[in-house]
């Protein structure tokens, strides 16, 4: 593999990642919130991180389509 396409396949895969961890972080901080609260997040809040996760989605289909990232998050919801 030549040094440019490794360096963009790495990117591609940090990419990937970084979606990853950003719509877990956002199950776990509606999960916080609705333990805290005793009651879910306001639906403010549920519809900005259901905007945010899409774009994280996005994202990572971008960069590393056919994975199970999608499929995993639309569970969580």
């Amino acid at each position: 593999m030549q040094p440019d396409e490794e360096l963009k396949e790495m990117l591609r895969d940090l990419l990937w990642l970084d979606a990853v961890i950003a719509t877990e972080l956002i199950q776990i901080t509606e999960n916080t919130s609705a333990i805290l609260r005793k009651t879910a997040p306001p639906a403010t809040c549920i519809t900005e991180h259901a905007a945010l996760r899409a774009t994280a989605l996005d994202i990572a289909d971008r960069y590393r389509p056919g994975t199970m990232l999608r499929q995993h998050v639309a569970k969580h919801q």
